[in-house]
């Protein structure tokens, strides 16, 4: 690791950033089975098609927007992630040093250009055409920061997460939180076993605790107890707007979402949002309940903007949310 100096971080975000842009369409045609399951957006081969707006939305990404989502909720937070030295990267600097996320992990590299990713927006939810730029991946100096928060790095990185696993390995005091992005999935547990051996919170979906088990069970606790036999003391799996469930080999429970204050704009975010809230308040030394009930809170105010990061919330906000939650706005045992 390069030794760069470092002090005590509350939370460290490790993965790609990238900057997104949303082009928001109008003239499409969402075709799904009868199951409603796998949906397509269609739209005209060969024609010139209509679009209402693009908006650009810099230093975003699965650990960028949980180190954001950290920072304003009041933790001492860095990242480690690599960008090029083109506009997009400085950017992106800029902007994560505006949200008070320490930047001196983050490296640029000269001659190469910053992930840029477009986000085709349609009704409330999103389809992003992704190109991960290849960097030459080096964990640096953290130190011992209390949390790190491991996800989505591109498909060139397996040596790089040999690198963070020898890291834990040597900081066993270190708590992991781990939201697998695609590539990370794709490689399966056996690859990542020391990563997933360390994980103190694991996040996912349910559609990914299936891919990541190799199984067609619907059953959640199936799933909780699997993700949890890989490793991780607990495990949080999502399932869109019906809620999460989560297990710490205990007890498991289900926390229903948070009310809409108004129909969801764009959900982009949504689960970044809620996964980095519960680090969050783990970290705040709040208990596994306590935590469920602040991770949808933030959930619902980002599907009201636009974008990964406009609608994370302060603490105080958050505490405001809860302190007007609906008495049924609590994680029930399964």
């Amino acid at each position: 690791m390069e030794n760069q100096g470092s002090e005590q971080f509350d939370f460290v975000g490790i993965g790609d950033i990238v900057t997104d842009a949303f082009i928001r369409l109008k003239n499409a045609e969402l075709h799904c089975d009868i199951n409603h399951e796998h949906c397509e957006i269609c739209i005209d081969f060969g024609a010139k098609i209509p679009y209402e707006s693009v908006t650009t939305v810099p230093a975003v990404g699965n650990s960028p927007n949980a180190t954001v989502a950290a920072a304003r909720l009041g933790l001492r937070t860095a990242l480690v992630t690599d960008l090029g030295d083109d506009y997009h990267g400085k950017e992106a600097l800029t902007t994560l040093t505006n949200e008070k996320v320490d930047i001196r992990f983050v490296k640029q590299h000269a001659g190469q250009k910053t992930n840029y990713h477009y986000v085709l927006w349609y009704q409330d939810d999103r389809t992003i055409l992704i190109k991960h730029e290849k960097y030459q991946y080096v964990l640096p100096e953290i130190g011992k920061p209390k949390w790190i928060y491991l996800s989505s790095l591109g498909e060139h990185s397996l040596a790089y997460h040999e690198l963070i696993e020898k890291y834990l390995q040597a900081n066993p005091e270190v708590k992991l939180a781990f939201q697998p992005g695609t590539f990370q999935i794709s490689l399966g547990p056996e690859k990542l076993k020391g990563i997933y051996a360390r994980t103190e919170v694991f996040f996912c979906n349910t559609d990914e605790a299936r891919a990541i088990l190799k199984t067609k069970s619907e059953t959640i606790l199936e799933l909780l107890n699997g993700i949890r036999a890989l490793g991780p003391k607990i495990a949080v799996i999502t399932d869109g707007v019906i809620g999460a469930y989560a297990s710490d080999g205990i007890q498991s429970w289900f926390m229903p979402p948070y009310p809409d204050p108004a129909p969801p704009l764009e959900r982009t975010g949504a689960g970044d949002a809620f996964s980095a809230t519960l680090t969050t308040a783990l970290a705040l030394g709040k208990t596994l309940p306590e935590a469920l009930r602040w991770g949808p809170i933030n959930s619902m105010s980002v599907v009201q903007k636009v974008g990964a990061q406009a609608g994370l919330l302060t603490r105080e906000a958050l505490e405001q949310y809860l302190a007007q939650a609906p008495d049924d706005y609590q994680p029930k045992t399964i």
